[in-house]
């Protein structure tokens, strides 16, 4: 899950070790009792998320099956505001949640701080989710940081009325033959549908910058983690003119921000026809527009293939009962939990017998006409062919691209050279 900005939490290397990590615990059982905790104590954990991950009927049957447990979720309205909160308690040593989900583009910055959370590395979970979704929480000693919640493969969800509207195919599969090939051609089908209709085609140019840099090997970083300098990165340079030109010159944008009020309203008055589609927004966008007919998603992706997000829960080492919060940590993100999750709000299983399950590709989506979410979502995991290299500094040298974006796209305060050179400047500050 997604969309963070930046919020340092350089300075808190010395709370860090104030702070002892303590592991080990039992593991939820088969019938999801955790074993944890003596017979007849009761105990409360509590669980912080953000946005959409289906946890709310999870917990309630976890409690069903833990009498003694009482589960408590706070669930923030952002990742942004979820990241905040996850900083600013880190570096006070208390306050935080007995399991903490946290986003994929946090793990760098969070792999730092590892002696902060709970080591989850356990033998009889081995295998559980795909190797490159442990391996990006796992550190070079063996500890294993967070468990895999969902994964983020794309498709292009959209508005089979508006494309009526402009006179575009409305079937999934013909709309996937139109949109197939690169972003040059996603980009004129959107001119030729704004012509048509003076409706805008994508929903924010944040967004579909973020669709394009995943498909990057080294957006922002060598693999050994050294800083790329915005001034000599072509491919993010070429990338963020391409989306100002479909932004600014030919109208393609909606100019929101996403997770903005704005943008949330838009969903119920036309305001885009198009957007980059992850499983774990297909929950977003049926919250968002509640009532409203004509949403499907197409088994296509420009560029190929891509992977947005994806989380992972994470158990502090502030908690006081760090063996119940991954027992129970474990059973929120063990197969049979994670197909009720993407059911329930479309968030895409990490794990690899999930990906396997006929129960799983077999799962369509009433809101997106029917669509068989499982299958194209699947299909979708299948085309991504780049996992982007993401080091401690990915995420501040991104955010400085997308305000860049934004300062132009949303804000309409400046115009695209202006604003990258700002970014320029920005990084230089950096003093990476």
């Amino acid at each position: 899950m997604e969309k963070t900005r930046t919020t340092a939490i350089a300075g808190t290397a010395a709370m860090a070790l104030a702070l002892v990590a303590c592991g080990g615990g039992d593991d939820a059982t088969d019938d999801g009792t955790t074993g944890g905790s003596a017979a007849g104590e009761k105990i409360t954990l509590s669980v912080a998320t953000f946005n959409e991950w289906g946890y709310e009927g999870l917990i309630e049957e976890y409690m069903e099956l833990n009498p003694d447990i009482t589960v408590e979720h706070k669930k923030a309205a952002t990742s942004d505001e979820a990241r905040t909160n996850l900083n600013t308690r880190l570096a006070a040593g208390s306050g935080l949640s007995d399991i903490e989900g946290i986003e994929v583009d946090w793990v760098p910055e969070m792999m730092q701080y590892s002696d902060m959370f709970v080591d989850l590395a356990d033998p009889e979970l081995e295998g559980r989710w795909l190797d490159w979704k442990v391996e990006a929480v796992t550190t070079e000693d063996g500890m294993l940081m967070g468990y895999g919640s969902d994964i983020g493969p794309e498709g292009v969800c959209y508005r089979s009325d508006l494309f009526a509207q402009a006179g575009l195919p409305t079937d999934r599969e013909e709309v996937a033959a139109l949109l197939e090939g690169d972003w040059d051609n996603y980009f004129a089908v959107g001119k030729q549908f704004v012509d048509a209709t003076g409706i805008p085609w994508f929903d924010a140019s944040e967004g579909i910058f973020q669709g394009m840099i995943n498909q990057l090997d080294n957006p922002f970083e060598e693999d050994d983690g050294t800083p790329i300098p915005l001034a000599e990165n072509t491919d993010i340079k070429a990338i963020y003119d391409q989306v100002m030109t479909a932004a600014v010159d030919d109208d393609l944008s909606a100019n929101f921000a996403q997770w903005s009020e704005d943008w949330t309203n838009s969903f119920q008055n036309d305001g885009f026809a198009t957007m980059l589609c992850p499983g774990w927004m297909l929950g977003v966008i049926e919250g968002n527009a509640a009532g409203v007919e004509g949403w499907d998603i197409a088994d296509v992706f420009p560029g190929g293939g891509g992977n947005w997000g994806g989380s992972y829960l994470t158990v502090p080492t502030q908690t006081e009962h760090p063996e119940e919060a991954k027992a129970l940590a474990a059973w929120l993100t063990a197969p049979e939990q994670q197909i009720k999750a993407f059911i329930a709000k479309g968030t895409f299983p990490s794990q690899a017998a999930a990906l396997e399950s006929e129960e799983l590709l077999s799962i369509t989506n009433p809101f997106f006409n029917d669509a068989p979410t499982g299958q194209i979502l699947a299909n979708r995991a299948e085309a991504v062919t780049v996992t982007p290299f993401k080091g401690p500094n990915y995420f501040s040298i991104r955010s400085l691209v997308t305000d860049a974006i934004n300062r132009v796209d949303v804000d309409n305060i400046d115009d695209p050279d202006s604003s990258w050179n700002k970014a320029l400047q920005g990084f230089e500050d950096l003093g990476l």
